[in-house]
């Protein structure tokens, strides 16, 4: 049989039939005559090789092919059904879904905790793959399907992406504690004659605070630099080096070993940004799960100016265990 020429609406009379076992009945179901019926019955037979339905008493018996395709095409109609009918609502506590959601491990240390906790309280089903990329291999991972969404400070996003931006992101320093850095405010000077580490994805020695010292003519010695955001603390807890880091990661990264201080220089903020397919816009799932990052990147905007007057209460210099 090929499939090209078949009438898929004989699978509705088939369906009918093999329910009712009348061609009576069957006809009245789909609203039919029952001469149509008898002709898509025969048309049935013809394109399948069978009878089909046999005639047994008063009603019509299934013959054993017929038997052997009744399960293939009702879950082939179920499919067509469930493809083909209004999409119901996207409830989280009843779905089943593995969300994918491309990002940075700055991303991951600010929203991955209350993305995870968010995911585990809304619903059981719920699966979440966090997902590192590389800058050239985010345009195809949301143009190909593979990423719900991607988040991090993109400079140039990939064409064809909705690019939805989420907050601003400030730096501070940080420092361990009892550093001499920490004991009075520093001016540009006194800071760029520090020994600095550098978070950094590229192979260079180059961040944004080289160029804002280049402005007033200063230059710093970089003599770290690492790939990896959350190894930054423990580092800078151990030696006497500085670094700069986006402020909602010092918050989460930073423990009593290591004090946030303000940097005196003018720094360009960075971007946190949400990129996805304009073709998820008609999936209720993505869009919940695009909200929920929203909500959770709000609130913490929220709390921003809270990590600040923390910041800007801790003590600064030598303290008894210090000494």
């Amino acid at each position: 049989m090929n499939l090209r020429d078949f009438d898929l609406n004989l699978l509705l009379a088939f369906e009918a039939l093999m329910a009712t076992r009348s061609v009576t009945e069957a006809a009245s179901r789909l609203g039919l005559r029952q001469p149509a019926m008898s002709a898509a019955l025969g048309r049935l037979r013809a394109a399948v090789g069978d009878e089909l339905f046999v005639r047994v008493g008063q009603g019509m018996q299934p013959t054993p092919r017929a038997q052997r395709l009744a399960p293939g095409v009702a879950a082939a109609l179920d499919a067509l059904r469930g493809s083909l009918g209004p999409e119901l609502p996207f409830d989280p506590a009843r779905a089943e879904r593995t969300f994918v959601v491309g990002l940075t491990d700055y991303v991951l240390a600010v929203i991955g905790p209350p993305l995870v906790t968010r995911l585990r309280q809304a619903g059981p089903g719920l699966d979440l793959r966090l997902v590192a990329y590389g800058k050239d291999e985010l345009g195809p991972m949301i143009g190909g399907g593979v990423f719900d969404l991607a988040l991090g400070v993109i400079a140039e996003p990939p064409p064809d992406v909705v690019v939805t931006a989420l907050f601003e992101e400030r730096f501070v320093g940080i420092a361990r504690r009892g550093h001499p850095v920490l004991a009075a405010p520093a001016d540009a000077g006194r800071y760029a004659a520090l020994d600095h580490a550098l978070y950094t994805t590229r192979r260079d020695a180059t961040g944004s605070i080289d160029a804002a010292l280049a402005v007033l003519g200063l230059r710093r010695r970089v003599a770290l630099t690492v790939p990896f955001l959350a190894q930054l603390p423990p580092i800078i807890a151990a030696s006497d080096l500085v670094a700069a880091i986006p402020e909602r990661a010092a918050a989460m990264l930073c423990g009593d070993a290591v004090v946030p201080f303000e940097i005196p220089l003018d720094l360009v903020p960075w971007r946190l940004q949400m990129v996805w397919s304009p073709q998820a816009r008609s999936d209720q799932g993505s869009a919940w799960l695009r909200e929920t990052v929203r909500e959770i990147c709000a609130a913490g905007a929220t709390d921003a100016p809270a990590r600040r007057r923390t910041m800007a209460a801790r003590p600064t210099g030598p303290t008894m265990s210090d000494r």
